[in-house]
C-alpha cells in the first residue's frame, strides 16, 4: 500500500508519519517545508492548494493532516474541498484527521459538540470551520473517504499506550469517564484504518481505553 500524508511535519501528521514508518509502510510526506522533516522519507514539496489529481492518484490512501495557522481557520473548509475535488471519481481514499466538534452528544443524534461550544472560546474558530468542512464529505458523490474524530480532549504530548477503542460518530468516554486520546494513540488508529479499511465512507471516532 502506498500512503501519502499532507501536513506530515505538524503535530498529528508527524506522529502518523512516524507510526507508518515504524510499520514499514510505503509512505510519502507532502509538505511545504521538507527541511522540517526529522526523518528520512520520500517527500513532495508542494502547497496543499497547488496539489493536482496527478500528484495524489498514485497513492492508495491520502491522509489529510493539514492544520492552518491561527487566524486562517477558514482554510479548513477550502483545503478539504480542494482535496475532495481532486479525489472524487478516483480510487484513492481520503482519510481526514478530523475534529470532535462534529461528534454527536446523544444516541438520538440530535445535538453535536459544536452546538454546545462557546462561540467566544479560543478554540471555536477551529471547531466551527472543521465542522463546516466535514459536512461536505457525506454529500460528495464518487469519493472514497473516512473521517476520524478524536475524543474531546486531543492530547498533543500524551503517552503512547498502544491501545484505543473505536466508536461511531457519537462522543464517547473511556473507562474512567474521560473523553480523551493522545495524538500518539490517535496516530495508531489512523494507520490501522489506512491499512485495514474498516470504515469506508464513514465518520468514526477514537477514545483511550
Amino acid at each position: 500500500m502506498k500512503l501519502a500524508i499532507i501536513g506530515a511535519t505538524g503535530q498529528a501528521g508527524s506522529l502518523i508519519l512516524n507510526e507508518a514508518l515504524e510499520r514499514q509502510v510505503d509512505v510519502t510526506a507532502i509538505v511545504r517545508s521538507p527541511e522540517k522533516l526529522v526523518v528520512d522519507v520520500p517527500y513532495i514539496k508542494k502547497d496543499l492548494y497547488d496539489l493536482t489529481r496527478e500528484d495524489l492518484t498514485p497513492f492508495d490512501v491520502v491522509v489529510d493532516a493539514f492544520r492552518p495557522p491561527m487566524g486562517k481557520e477558514d482554510l479548513h473548509q477550502t483545503s478539504l474541498q480542494h482535496l475532495i475535488d481532486l479525489l472524487s471519481g478516483t480510487d484513492t481514499r481520503l482519510l481526514v484527521v478530523g475534529g470532535a466538534s462534529s461528534l454527536y452528544l446523544d444516541d438520538q443524534k440530535t445535538q453535536r459538540m459544536i452546538d454546545v461550544s462557546n462561540p467566544n472560546a479560543p478554540y471555536y474558530p477551529t471547531a466551527y470551520n472543521m465542522y463546516q468542512a466535514f459536512l461536505e464529505l457525506p454529500k460528495t458523490k464518487n469519493l472514497y473517504w473516512g473521517y476520524l474524530s478524536p475524543a474531546a480532549n486531543f492530547v498533543p504530548n500524551g503517552r503512547r499506550t498502544g491501545h484505543y477503542q473505536l466508536s461511531d460518530d457519537r462522543l464517547k468516554a473511556n473507562s474512567q469517564g474521560n473523553s480523551e486520546i493522545s495524538m500518539a494513540d490517535y496516530a495508531i488508529a489512523m494507520v490501522d484504518e489506512a491499512l485495514r479499511n474498516k470504515h469506508a465512507n464513514q465518520h468514526f471516532s477514537v477514545v483511550s481505553l
